[in-house]
């Protein structure tokens, strides 16, 4: 699949998370698999472009090409110089947000809530390429289904939106109102897919090889993009990709293996982030990695109350340690 001019490795993606997806992690997962992964999204507000948590999310040093940068905001002139200042920070692809849900996001007019300004929208999406186009940068475009259920204008906004010159489209299988509540819903993806030229990448409840596959033969979508489902998980996108190339599937990650990963996660993790916000924000990885392990409940209460990065990452080795010791005595009880 290629989006603009690059031609990616593969059609599994890591989709942008708040909070989650930055660069260690879209690194680690970019190592174990996934063909593209795009940032956090950054704001348009230049007021807020030089505060900490902004420059975090435009630090690239060392990504694997291409560098995606997704971009929010609800003013045309504004978005179209955020996306000219991030491709001066190294973005190669310029992602823009219409299909956070989040109400903080949707009361200032933003993310999905553009959905329900359709020329206000095209006006955002015009001015960012147009913005880009002479830099050769591809722009992509993120959304929903629509703002409800009764009110689907993906198809619509879709089609305008390859009119005005996006390179690709990636389409979550809900409405803003659906939040990430109940299943979603492929019916309009494959509509749209069979609509356009350009790429589309299907999103929402994707969480194992068997449904990346179903997903895309029903759709007829040239990509997936996983999100929720990669948390903790970062071994999901090499299974995918396995099976979507193989048919085969491949065996879970050892205790060892799980250990070496989530503590070069840290290790990296710590680095990005510093001692005080490494330890706090590397909590959640760690509980996300060892939700469904034997006794991850009493290691996360544990975890919570560790106030440095030496200790946490002790902690963490010393813990699968144990489980690996245990590991050969626990599948004997579960073959019994």
């Amino acid at each position: 699949m290629r989006i603009g001019p690059w031609l990616l490795p593969n059609n599994v993606f890591v989709a942008p998370m708040a909070g989650v997806t930055d660069r260690p992690f879209r690194q680690l997962c970019k190592k174990l698999g996934a063909g593209y992964a795009v940032s956090e999204m950054a704001a348009s507000n230049p007021q807020l472009w030089e505060s900490v948590k902004t420059s975090r999310r435009l630090d690239h040093r060392g990504e694997i090409d291409p560098i995606a940068v997704q971009i929010a905001g609800a003013d045309p002139a504004m978005m179209a110089e955020a996306a000219v200042f991030n491709v001066r920070r190294g973005a190669q692809i310029i992602d823009i947000n219409m299909g956070c849900p989040a109400k903080k996001v949707c009361k200032v007019a933003s993310g999905s809530a553009l959905l329900r300004d359709e020329p206000l929208l095209a006006r955002i999406v015009q001015a960012v390429v147009d913005a880009c186009r002479p830099l050769g940068v591809p722009v992509t475009l993120k959304t929903r289904t629509g703002w409800d259920r009764e009110h689907r204008n993906a198809l619509r906004v879709a089609r305008m939106a390859e009119d005005i010159g996006i390179s690709a489209l990636i389409l979550h299988g809900r409405t803003r109102a659906d939040l990430y509540t109940g299943q979603a819903e492929y019916d309009t993806i494959r509509e749209v897919k069979a609509a356009l030229s350009i790429p589309v990448v299907a999103n929402g409840d994707i969480d194992s090889p068997q449904k990346a596959r179903a997903v895309l033969d029903y759709t007829g979508a040239d990509a997936v993009m996983l999100g929720r489902a990669a948390q903790g998980r970062p071994w999901l996108f090499r299974e995918v990709d396995h099976y979507l190339r193989t048919g085969r599937i491949l065996p879970p990650p050892s205790y060892d293996e799980m250990r070496t990963l989530l503590l070069e996660h840290l290790d990296d993790h710590y680095r990005f982030y510093g001692e005080t916000t490494g330890v706090r924000t590397a909590r959640k990885h760690i509980g996300w990695y060892v939700a469904d392990l034997p006794g991850a409940q009493a290691f996360c209460a544990h975890m919570n109350q560790l106030q440095t990065t030496r200790e946490q990452w002790q902690a963490v080795a010393d813990w699968f340690a144990r489980l690996s010791d245990q590991a050969p005595a626990r599948l004997h009880e579960l073959a019994a």
